[in-house]
């Protein structure tokens, strides 16, 4: 079956990102362009109705749909990164400008000053006007036009074209990376959505930002994969069989209290049900739910109004046996295999684990131990953290943080 990706945003930016996710098979892509940010709800209104899901070149078009209600199917926008912006930098740089005193737009502020001082620049005359709702190009004019900056960076064309007449501008686009990434969060959602009759299971997940690893981590155990659902949330996609299993039959979820320890307030809302629309409107009621239950809940929002609480606290043995199983399929090892890398992982010394310790533990030659790490880093089990010095002349061991 073929999947509709309507592409919308500046005609040059639509069109580099439908060559890079046009060559993908599976996909036909439409190019919906705008010469302006206000004509987007214009655009999606004249589409046609053989949109699957919409791709945005940025994170403004994306919020003027959200704003205007327009975003009935799978949406996502494509994030412009620290990576982007150092691209356009060493242009700068290649072409002699000095690049003391900028102005950056629409960019997260601690990420621009980031990756400038990873690369060793100066952020003395850097000044930076982060993403807010309802930031419009006027908004984005009148900042640079205060700042006064010698170079002038901006994620808008309808800016860009007004700066590159007073000073010398840049525009900022998407990386290939950044455009494919996209892409795979949009077609994850819309691959679990689009079957009517299976049960689907989708969690919205109000949490900080920087839990994003350990909340992929954690979708894990319940057989299901993240992406970033807006700003604020993170949407967690599975089915109904395997969250019914990890949570005891809906009465308790374990990474909720494990969430909370580490990142302070959390709130998860799941739904179930047999259609996309009815799924994603029983997580949101169950995120509604869960926002009056306290700073941290979690609620399973199923058909006929039931609601039901689960609650936090440690996983009972019998769950926990459970949780491996799936964790088992998830990697395509063993249960067995797992429970002995399991008693490994909390052995005294099992802070980091190597090709070695594994092949000694399981008795193993060290490439299918190597097949193993790789599997459990592969199903978000395992993290390369560094290296370790052998005791012969080969390369350095990889050591791997496991998560069982």
């Amino acid at each position: 079956m073929v999947t509709t990706i309507g592409v919308v945003g500046p005609s040059d930016l639509v069109t580099s990102t439908c060559r890079i996710i046009g060559s993908q098979r599976g996909i036909e892509v439409l190019p919906l362009k705008y010469r302006r940010e206000t004509e987007t709800p214009r655009v999606l209104a004249e589409a046609p109705p053989s949109v699957d899901a919409w791709l945005f070149t940025g994170v403004v078009p994306y919020q003027i749909a959200a704003a205007a209600n327009l975003l009935d199917r799978p949406a996502t926008h494509v994030e412009y990164t620290g990576a982007t912006l150092l691209r356009a930098l060493l242009e700068l740089l290649r072409d002699g400008q000095d690049i003391t005193s900028m102005s950056i737009d629409v960019l997260d502020e601690a990420q621009v000053l980031e990756t400038l001082t990873e690369a060793g620049l100066p952020t003395d005359g850097i000044s930076v006007f982060p993403y807010r709702p309802g930031l419009s190009s006027d908004d984005v004019l009148a900042f640079h036009r205060e700042t006064n900056a010698t170079i002038a960076i901006t994620c808008l064309r309808s800016a860009y074209d007004k700066l590159r007449r007073e000073r010398t501008a840049v525009r900022l686009g998407p990386s290939i990376h950044s455009v494919r990434s996209a892409l795979n969060g949009l077609l994850l959602v819309h691959d679990a959505l689009r079957s009517d009759d299976a049960q689907i299971a989708l969690g919205l997940v109000e949490i900080a930002a920087e839990a994003e690893d350990a909340l992929r981590r954690e979708a894990g155990s319940l057989g299901s994969s993240v992406v970033r659902y807006d700003e604020k949330r993170f949407l967690v996609v599975g089915t109904r069989g395997p969250l019914e299993q990890a949570t005891a039959e809906f009465t308790e979820l374990g990474m909720l209290t494990r969430l909370k320890e580490q990142f302070g307030p959390v709130r998860i809302g799941f739904g179930v049900g047999g259609s996309g629309i009815e799924t994603e409107t029983l997580a949101r009621r169950a995120l509604g739910r869960a926002k009056t239950a306290g700073r941290s809940a979690a609620v399973v929002s199923l058909r006929n109004d039931i609601d039901l609480i689960l609650v936090g606290g440690a996983t009972p043995r019998a769950q926990q046996r459970s949780k491996l199983q799936l964790l088992a399929q998830r990697a395509g090892l063993s249960k067995g295999t797992l429970e002995r890398l399991q008693e490994l992982v909390h052995a005294p010394n099992g802070d980091g684990l190597t090709t070695r310790t594994v092949a000694d533990h399981l008795g193993i030659q060290p490439r299918t131990a190597r097949r193993v790490l790789n599997r459990l880093e592969r199903a978000g089990l395992a993290d390369a953290t560094g290296t370790q010095i052998g005791t012969g002349s080969g390369r350095p061991l990889v050591v791997y943080r496991v998560h069982l």
